[in-house]
């Protein structure tokens, strides 16, 4: 539960400053009955009827005393604020839960709770609590929906105090906030056959020895730190000193998602425009790999990672996959077209060794940009891309137009430096995507078996 903090629905006496803002909260029947008061004590005065003097005076004072009371209230009310979930895909709905405490020794009057909301995530919430006693506690919730992904800040909570006659209202506001975070849309993707002839990950990864060099031999000597369960007894008699066992463990495999967030490839904006489909696709794969057990790495075209991540990206199969998977959501989440115009410095993080297997979202690419990649799939096992011809997008479904000429030429250039890539229409779902380019890579990776054996 998130506490939003507490607020005393009281003033300092002493303070002119808060017995204006108590005046400045008289409503609309607080101030006609201060006119009409006034006004009727104006003409009793100048017509001498003293009966009507004292209604003026009723009228009058009335306002003024509610005021004063409800300045001078005592109770405190304590508020929080739980979201679930914290964190939701785009067009989904979250539940806001708000909770009132009075912590005082005396009963309330009428409350009216006010949350403040983005204007993407719904109209503002306002609610009518009666009177709640001391000690006790009210609760209300209101949903909240975005197509939109991002970071929304809600609250700070606010509470409108009134009299029992409505003619004073004064506003508490709580002093704290909640984040509500708006995540990509994922799409569940088949497991499919991306390993090929790639090596160091997918079913044919390679094993690595556990705290052993190559040239060392089975068993080896002692070291400081070895666990004893590992002492091979057998060879320690041979050999006149503790000896161990090697064990072999795994290595894990990688994976390095790419994604293209440069301005100029982009054309178009909102839930359905292009540069939505790839935020969603990247994080779709994240959490495919995630779950595959591969390390996962994030990598934009500024060369920029998610925080926190590790030298190998976040592992995969693990405790930790949730929340590495929740960081990169929240990375995807908030994550915006670059002023960038080129793919170099993308280049320059994974040119320094093998990354496994290269998933990459694409934009428009010239002649230059499709270079790079090109030189960028000799540093990995394998390449997948996925194109995305702004051209193509803003068209409509019924034109029936195949793609530009250049961008067919950009993925003719990549499929000849060794690139597994498609062209994504308007519209097309990633799981079709994925299953494309399985059958496109198991092709390639026949059609070569079939060269080398001819």
């Amino acid at each position: 539960m998130t506490t939003a903090g507490s607020a005393r629905a009281e003033g300092d006496r002493g303070d002119r400053s808060g017995l204006r803002t108590a005046l400045a909260g008289l409503t609309t029947r607080g101030r006609s009955f201060l006119a009409a008061g006034v006004a009727a004590t104006v003409c009793a005065y100048v017509l001498g009827q003293s009966d009507l003097l004292r209604v003026g005076l009723l009228l009058a004072v009335l306002p003024l005393m509610c005021a004063g009371v409800l300045y001078r209230t005592r109770y405190r009310v304590a508020g929080s604020r739980r979201l679930s979930p914290a964190r939701v895909p785009a067009g989904s709905e979250a539940r806001v839960h708000l909770r009132m405490d009075n912590v005082s020794r005396m009963p309330t009057g009428l409350l009216m709770l006010q949350d403040r909301v983005p204007y993407v995530l719904g109209p503002r919430p306002r609610f009518v609590l009666d009177r709640v006693e001391a000690g006790g506690r009210r609760e209300v919730s209101y949903r909240v929906r975005s197509d939109l992904r991002g970071r929304y800040p809600l609250g700070p909570l606010q509470l409108r105090l009134s009299d029992p006659f409505g003619m004073c209202e004064l506003t508490r506001s709580f002093s704290t906030y909640d984040t509500l975070t708006v995540i990509p849309r994922v799409e569940p993707l088949p497991p499919v056959r991306l390993n090929g002839e790639a090596k160091g990950y997918g079913d044919g990864r390679q094993r690595s020895l556990a705290l052993a060099g190559e040239d060392d031999v089975i068993p080896r000597g002692y070291r400081y730190g070895d666990d004893l369960r590992r002492v091979h007894w057998r060879s320690t008699a041979r050999y006149g000193e503790l000896m161990v066992r090697r064990e072999e463990q795994p290595q894990r495999a990688r994976c390095t998602v790419l994604l293209d967030t440069r301005a100029v490839a982009y054309d178009g904006a909102g839930p359905d425009s292009a540069f939505e489909w790839a935020v969603s696709g990247a994080a779709s794969v994240l959490v495919h790999m995630l779950e595959r057990g591969f390390s996962v790495r994030l990598l934009t075209d500024t060369g920029d990672s998610v925080p926190g991540e590790g030298s190998d990206g976040f592992a995969g199969a693990s405790q930790e996959s949730a929340d590495a998977a929740g960081l990169m959501m929240d990375a995807l989440a908030v994550v915006d077209h670059s002023d960038g115009a080129g793919l170099s410095r993308a280049y320059d993080m994974v040119r320094g060794g093998n990354e496994g297997l290269l998933v990459a979202f694409l934009g428009d690419l010239d002649e230059e940009q499709a270079a790079v990649l090109a030189r960028m799939r000799q540093r990995s096992g394998g390449a997948v891309a996925f194109v995305l011809d702004s051209g193509t997008w803003l068209r409509e479904p019924s034109d029936g137009s195949g793609p530009l000429d250049g961008g067919g030429e950009r993925l003719r250039m990549l499929r000849e430096a060794g690139w597994t890539a498609v062209s994504v229409p308007r519209g097309a779902s990633l799981e079709e995507q994925w299953r494309l380019v399985d059958r496109e890579r198991f092709g390639l990776v026949a059609a070569r078996g079939g060269e080398g054996a001819g």
